[in-house]
């Protein structure tokens, strides 16, 4: 079978697939090279082997520790990606992932103190830094808040079980919002429960992955509370389309030449947007400093968190740098 996409150079074979709860599944890949990739981290998927239809699943497992390399997929009713992950494909199967990308991972993040923040399938990162951290930094403090909706969805309870057992300095916190157990705390993410479960909070890195919206939230709740903007860390990829994110409301995003339509979450980076979609662009620091990822934006609603290397006039045309370009609208590209 020949590479589909020259963003997705990586053929895996899979391996096994397991359900983990009602809606996710994990697929276990085998790669006949060597793919390096930090826990955490992410990589983007052809569907179906296709150029054009590519999906961003975090890496689940974590290098060096996990006997395959994994992503964890949640079955979405109207997911183009998701649903041929988790109903067509089978072991045996071949998949193309594209390298391992993102600076979500606590190797580009050091500390000697974590919490760690998720919601739902957001703790497909968090599970794949803690494996990761008590194997490589066995002195390393790490907090973990994991909220799900009901018990029945939390991922990888068994190995959380196992993980915090194994490694007293790995303590999880587990929330819920119905159908509350034993072992769990009732309700969602407050300044109340963030006092309480981690008092030294202020001196820790804080890495977060989830809905947006739930981000947002955590975001706020640390800021208030004290945590230095320097030391907070939120995910930033976001799959194409708000049918495979479930997060928050989508926008429209469209190419003039030609003419295209996508539909992203509403606070998308225009990068993250363009990467999941195939749309040719160049990105090399991925922090708004090379100024490799220019784009020129016709028209629409966004803001932008950095300018370096952009002269006045290229401003003044629409021109962004994709990697600090938040959508907050409908937006059309060059």
């Amino acid at each position: 079978m020949t590479q589909p996409s020259p963003l997705c150079p990586n053929r895996m074979q899979v391996h096994s697939i397991q359900q983990e709860t009602a809606d996710v599944w994990t697929l276990n890949l085998i790669c006949d090279v060597f793919y390096p990739y930090q826990p955490g981290q992410f990589a983007l998927v052809s569907i179906r082997n296709s150029e054009d239809t590519l999906r961003a699943y975090t890496l689940s497992s974590s290098p060096g520790q996990s006997r395959f390399l994994s992503i964890s997929v949640r079955c979405l009713p109207d997911g183009i990606g998701s649903r041929w992950l988790t109903r067509e494909v089978k072991p045996g199967n071949t998949l193309w992932l594209s390298d391992a990308q993102g600076e979500f991972s606590c190797e580009q993040h050091p500390s000697d103190r974590y919490l760690m923040l998720a919601a739902g399938c957001g703790v497909t990162p968090i599970i794949s830094m803690c494996r990761w951290l008590v194997a490589n930094r066995p002195t390393c403090d790490i907090a973990v808040i994991f909220n799900v909706r009901t018990p029945a969805d939390t991922l990888f309870a068994k190995q959380w079980h196992a993980l915090c057992a194994k490694h007293p300095q790995l303590r999880l916190t587990l929330m819920a919002e119905q159908d509350v157990q034993p072992g769990y705390l009732s309700g969602r993410i407050s300044a109340e429960v963030l006092r309480q479960t981690v008092p030294d909070l202020i001196e820790r890195t804080v890495m977060t992955c989830g809905p947006a919206p739930y981000m947002t939230q955590v975001e706020q709740l640390c800021l208030q509370l004290g945590v230095s903007a320097a030391r907070f860390h939120k995910e930033q990829f976001h799959t194409p389309t708000e049918a495979d994110t479930g997060q928050g409301e989508g926008l429209t995003l469209r190419t003039a030449r030609p003419l295209r339509e996508f539909r992203v979450p509403v606070g998308s980076t225009l990068l993250a947007a363009m990467e999941a979609n195939a749309l040719p662009v160049n990105a090399a620091c991925r922090a708004g400093v090379c100024g490799s990822c220019k784009t020129r934006i016709l028209e629409g609603n966004y803001t932008t968190s950095s300018n370096m290397t952009l002269t006045p006039e290229e401003i003044a045309q629409g021109y962004v740098l994709a990697c600090s370009c938040q959508l907050q609208g409908d937006v059309v590209l060059a």
